[in-house]
């Protein structure tokens, strides 16, 4: 369906389905029609590609994805939208609707399913508040997709691209590029939703990694250790781990000492190879 941007469209097919939109999920539904058709040009939609869609909203983006990618498989958790979307991508043969929950959805299971031969690709306008949830949900659970475009609130975009060394950087981070190279692709505006959220938007594209990080043996023990030293930000590396971990002071500063780290170095300044060398070290000496 064309014009699906269209302010006074959106407020047809709303209201004509006495639709209302929901705090609680986070609605904001985009109305700038130059958004849609880049997130899906830079988000990998093209021939030879399986998107799966998060978040659909009234299908704007859904419908630039199915115009590009050979199938689309939408994941949507408002039930109140399936009647909309029905109307809206009416059209296109190769979208599935999937009203579920991102995070209960076994999306290994569904991309063999329902992508069979094809490359696999995420596209999503994700709600502020489930970001992180969700991005380290499809990361962790290393799927065979090629990249994942979402987007996201501008401050959260700056902590998930930020390069490691730099004082942006946060757990999640790490994490981040512990599995994927994240890149800035654009930012949009706060009025180019409806209702417009308080904040700006910031497209972002996570290029999943075909190899992890070397030296790390033990990935649980590794990622509970990033948490850890930044569960205190304004402390060192040797405080944060200490007493996020529950493990003495001493052996810390022991574990700075044999991968070659002041202990007086705060997390933000740690290279990926310096936390996964002082991460090895540490689970050596606990």
């Amino acid at each position: 369906m064309d014009r699906l941007s269209d302010i006074g469209v959106i407020k047809d097919i709303l209201s004509r389905h006495g639709f209302t939109f929901s705090k609680s999920l986070g609605q904001n539904f985009l109305v700038n029609p130059s958004v849609c058709p880049r997130i899906a040009e830079m988000g990998n939609a093209g021939k030879g590609f399986g998107i799966i869609e998060i978040g659909t909203g009234i299908g704007v983006l859904t419908n630039e994805l199915a115009k590009r990618a050979d199938k689309v498989c939408a994941i949507e958790i408002d039930k109140r939208l399936m009647p909309v979307l029905e109307e809206t991508l009416a059209e296109y043969d190769n979208v599935k609707i999937i009203n579920e929950d991102v995070l209960k959805v076994d999306l290994k299971k569904l991309i063999e399913d329902e992508f069979s031969g094809l490359e696999v690709a995420v596209c999503a306008n994700l709600p502020y508040y489930i970001t992180s949830p969700i991005i380290m949900a499809l990361l962790e659970q290393r799927l065979p997709i090629k990249s994942v475009t979402v987007m996201v609130q501008k401050e959260a975009a700056q902590r998930l691209c930020a390069k490691l060394g730099t004082r942006d950087v946060g757990a999640v981070t790490v994490a981040v590029r512990y599995y994927c190279e994240p890149k800035v692709l654009f930012n949009v505006s706060r009025g180019s939703f409806m209702p417009a959220p308080n904040v700006d938007s910031c497209v972002i594209r996570l290029d999943i990694k075909e190899t992890t990080p070397e030296g790390v043996t033990d990935e649980a023990f590794f990622f509970k250790t990033v948490r850890a030293a930044f569960s205190q930000r304004r402390k060192t590396l040797v405080n944060s781990v200490s007493s996020g971990l529950g493990v003495d002071k001493a052996v810390v500063i022991k574990a700075c000492e044999q991968a070659g780290l002041p202990s007086t170095i705060r997390p933000e300044q740690l290279l990926m190879e310096q936390f996964t060398a002082f991460s090895e070290e540490l689970r050596k000496l606990i």
